[in-house]
């Protein structure tokens, strides 16, 4: 006798979250796949002679993929938010172990160099750093591989890297994100999934500008964290506003194709 079991998820808000966007997206595309294949079903009856070879499931994910393109923003509270709404924490990975790295470099400070305990004292340092360093890449590789895995099209700011860095109140939050190895792995990973990267100059004012009326402000703090128009009364996160002008710059703007990765001049 076959016997069935019900299990209820005892899920937390974030949890719950999640599943609800799961479940969004999935009706999204099964709506949108629905109408494609009614489309192509009509055409077909009413033109006999020169029928539309009906997609399969492989075809319809990848067409999909093609069109839901995504600005990226980085930043330094967080790592990446996206133009879909979704904001990615970074793992800030150093600053999670600088107390204790502080710690074993200070105790190990007066061991002479050379000696057994000074030698066990640097593998102990070193091991840290490498926990540090993982936990970076992790973070980094699961959301590169998620942007171009599932997006036809990832647009993002061509960041002044080492100009950011020289703000030595920055310098240590920008190195623990890790952004010049983010726009490294989504590069070679862009061309892996086939998909396109376009690199927005970096004088493209993307958190000045409103997403809902195109109005450029003339100035902006990095201590406003709330974009507020006063054109349109649009009110909305400066991070995600950025993310969403750099969406739209793919429309309108020629992009400069070279070696798989386009470049648009604003």
């Amino acid at each position: 006798m076959l016997l069935g079991f019900k299990t209820e998820l005892k899920l937390n808000n974030q949890q719950r979250t999640a599943l609800m966007k799961h479940c969004g997206v999935a009706r999204h595309a099964w709506n949108w796949g629905l109408g494609l294949t009614k489309q192509i079903l009509d055409h077909n009856k009413a033109n006999p002679d020169s029928k539309i070879k009906f997609p399969t499931a492989i075809d319809l994910h990848k067409w999909l993929v093609a069109i839901d393109v995504v600005g990226v923003d980085l930043g330094v509270k967080s790592l990446a938010a996206l133009s879909t709404g979704e904001v990615i924490q970074g793992a800030k990975s150093y600053k999670k172990y600088e107390a204790k790295l502080s710690r074993i470099q200070w105790l190990n400070r007066h061991k002479v160099k050379g000696s057994a305990n000074w030698k066990k004292a640097q593998m102990q340092i070193a091991r840290l750093h490498r926990k540090i360093a993982n936990s970076r890449a992790y973070s980094l590789h699961k959301l590169t591989t998620l942007l171009a895995k599932n997006h036809g099209t990832v647009v993002i700011e061509d960041l002044n890297v080492s100009g950011m860095l020289a703000n030595h109140q920055l310098a240590k939050a920008i190195a623990d994100m890790g952004f010049y190895e983010f726009r490294r792995q989504l590069t070679y990973k862009c061309q892996l999934y086939g998909s396109k990267l376009v690199i927005v100059d970096r004088w493209f004012p993307s958190s000045k500008t409103c997403s809902n009326c195109g109005t450029k402000k003339e100035t902006l703090s990095i201590s406003q964290r709330v974009f507020e128009c006063n054109c349109c009364n649009f009110v909305i996160d400066r991070d995600l506003n950025a993310a969403i002008n750099l969406s739209h710059c793919v429309a309108g703007v020629p992009p400069v194709v070279a070696s798989g990765v386009s470049k648009a001049v604003s």
